[in-house]
């Protein structure tokens, strides 16, 4: 019997290379169970603890598994459980396996499998890579590395854990999976692995991880339980789907014909600037900025303003880009930040509120944006992924009785995924529909 995939993850972009399936942005035990019913093999679980504190982040997840233990009461197939994070490295580990091992346990083992070859990131010989400008990097080379909350001095991944662990689990003792070994096959390896042994996986492309998966299937149906931390592309080789109902480049048909539609950019990284940069030169784009240094002092002000903004580019029959303004402000410390990104991103919000109900498509660019667009800004509890509408992109529909917006496509666009055009390409896919 085909296990249920249970993916809590840290931002709503891990359904990136997955399709027909629900994303969660509630976890009351009725809306855990909807999950586990739906016909499709996996289910996400939209935590957004990559927009918390760690102290924060444990104590949701551990809210999370505590009402999956109630929710999987009775459930009679086998499930597997993955903490899915950011391909660049960054996010709350080992806090979230932790509190998963604690909860859900006993594990045999647990992997590190940062692999998302859509957005050009691989393992290989230990080392996580980033493939930029023509270049594969070690991530510890990346801007991603210099996040001021996530950041880290360690690309090979037995470092990374000892860095991250703070020397609880030492690099030694870290267990490898090589190129040669994950291409030659570890069955016998995954068997021998007990009392929750850290692992990584070499992964170059996607036929390294399906062949793995594979035999990780294998295992668990011997016996073994394994808790993944990984990437998305270790899910398509985990949920084995067949292809997408339509095709990316014909998504125009979900569009409501004649309908113009909206862009919300609330990323900061340099790929989204540079992929702003180009959408606003397209044809039928309105810019709106969003001044974030008037937050939160003039935010009725400035909230006025940008609705009318793009309430008359709408009518105008062009697509208002919602951005904010691309200086990032320097704080004194971590929590600092995070609450005045909470106070960006709940202002944008607010924006989605006021805009009006003939939209035709949302645009949804930056991770803990597009979490917050589904389950504040249109308030739904479980959305179902149409697809991809560019490698890493995501598309989901409103429901039909959906209050304000019904029956419309909302693409979760990662801030760091694809390349200078792909902003601009998601558009043109989106634009002049019918």
């Amino acid at each position: 019997m085909q296990p249920k995939i249970i993916v809590l993850d840290d931002d709503p972009t891990g359904s990136q290379t997955v399709h027909s399936c629900l994303l969660l942005t509630r976890w009351d035990v009725a809306t855990l169970k909807l999950g586990l019913n739906d016909t499709s093999p996996l289910m996400f679980v939209l935590t957004n603890t990559r927009g918390m504190g760690a102290a924060e982040a444990a104590n949701v997840t551990r809210e999370v598994c505590q009402n999956l233990k109630q929710a999987l009461a009775g459930f009679d197939r086998p499930v597997i459980f993955v903490s899915r994070s950011d391909s660049t490295l960054r996010g709350h580990y080992p806090v979230e396996t932790d509190v998963m091992a604690q909860a859900l346990g006993p594990f045999d083992a647990h992997f590190l499998i940062p692999a998302f070859f859509e957005g050009g990131r691989f393992t290989l010989h230990g080392t996580h890579y980033v493939h930029i400008g023509g270049k594969d990097v070690p991530a510890h080379e990346t801007e991603f590395a210099q996040d001021s909350v996530f950041g880290y001095k360690n690309s090979f991944m037995p470092k990374y854990v000892e860095e991250k662990t703070h020397g609880r689990i030492q690099a030694d003792e870290v267990v490898r999976f090589p190129i040669e070994e994950v291409r030659a096959g570890s069955f016998d390896k995954l068997m021998s692995l007990t009392d929750n042994a850290c692992c990584v996986v070499d992964a170059e492309n996607q036929d390294d991880l399906n062949r793995f998966a594979d035999e990780l299937l294998s295992a668990a149906e011997h016996g073994k339980r394994f808790l993944f931390r990984s990437a998305a592309s270790l899910l398509t080789g985990l949920a084995k789907l067949p292809p997408q109902p339509i095709p990316a480049e014909r998504m125009r048909e979900y569009v409501k014909p004649g309908h113009a539609g909206v862009v919300v950019v609330g990323s900061h990284v340099k790929k989204t600037t540079e992929q702003l940069g180009v959408l606003l030169q397209q044809e039928g784009i309105v810019p709106v900025e969003v001044d974030v240094n008037r937050l939160p002092e003039q935010l009725s002000d400035l909230l006025v303003e940008v609705i009318i903004k793009t309430t008359e580019a709408h009518q105008q029959g062009k697509t208002p880009v919602i951005f904010t303004s691309r200086v990032e402000r320097q704080f004194p410390d971590i929590t600092t930040r995070l609450r005045f990104g909470e106070q960006v991103s709940g202002f944008l919000m607010s924006v989605v509120h006021g805009l009006p109900q003939t939209m035709g498509y949302i645009i949804s660019k930056g991770g803990i944006t597009s979490n917050d667009m589904l389950s504040l800004g249109l308030a739904m509890p479980a959305a179902r992924i149409v697809g991809q509408i560019h490698a890493g992109c995501s598309v989901v529909l409103t429901p039909h009785d959906h209050p304000r917006l019904p029956d419309i496509p909302v693409v979760i666009f990662p801030g760091n995924v694809g390349d200078a055009g792909a902003l601009a390409a998601v558009y043109q896919r989106l634009r002049n529909a019918g």
